[in-house]
This record gives structure tokens, sequence and C-alpha cells, in this order.
């Protein structure tokens, strides 16, 4: 009984490990691209331009890749206020899309990692879990 149970432990472990493994980056990316075309391009547009003093640009942003961790929250939680991109004041509402951590974690590493965008690291749905909602209060 007692190697049933054991089998069966490491069994239900495994499985789990296999279909609740992060995504690689490169995964992510890719889900996080489908993420975009779904809620972020009619205002930051295909090119990740945005519309000058309306919505801010996320292609080659200061803001984006000096805050990474806000601009998470911003997604999670939803964004209101002035905020400086490339110089230009934006003082607008970008409400909460609805999406869990993990679509928020891929769209993130899709937007960090287009539009000739480099961010190295990996955003991770346990990361975007951590992001507290004073960032943007």
């Amino acid at each position: 009984m007692k190697l049933f149970a054991l089998i069966y432990l490491l069994t239900i472990g495994g499985l789990t490990m296999v279909l609740f493994q992060e995504k690689t980056k490169k995964e992510s990316i890719e889900a996080g691209q489908e993420i975009y075309q779904d809620f972020c391009v009619q205002c930051h547009l295909n090119s990740g331009e945005g519309v000058s003093g309306v919505f801010p640009a996320l292609k080659a942003s200061d803001y984006l890749m000096n805050n990474v961790e806000k601009s998470v929250a911003g997604i999670k939680y939803g964004l209101r206020g002035k905020i400086t991109v490339n110089d230009e004041i934006y003082d607008g509402i970008m409400v909460s899309q609805g999406l869990d951590n993990e679509e928020i974690a891929d769209v993130m590493n899709y937007i960090l990692n287009e539009w000739g965008n480099s961010y190295t690291e990996q955003i991770t749905t346990e990361q975007v879990n951590k992001i507290p909602k004073n960032l943007v209060d």
C-alpha cells in the first residue's frame, strides 16, 4: 500500500510540474503578441508608437524600460494620472483590461522585446503576482 501511495504521489507531482511549468521567454513573447493584438493595439498601435499626447509609445519608451514594475502594475490595476514618456507628458487613464497574471507576464515580455526594445530578463507569472497596487496609486 505504501508503494502504491508513493508511486501515486510521484506521478501526480510529475504531472503537476509538467502542466504548470513556466513558459520559456520565447513562448511567453509569442503568447504576448496575441494578447497585445487583442487588448493593446487599439491604443498603442501595431507599431507600438502610440498616439502623441494621447496614448504613450511603447516602442523605445524610456518610461517602460525604466519602470518595468510600474508598467506591470499599470496593466494589472490600471493607470491614471501624469506620466512622462520620452519627454512628453501624458495625463490620461488606462483601465485594467482584466488580464490574469500569466497574460500580463506574456504581454509584458512581448512589449519589452518588440519594436527594437530589448529586455534580458523574463517577466514571470510569480513576479506579476507580487506586484502591489500601491505602485500605481
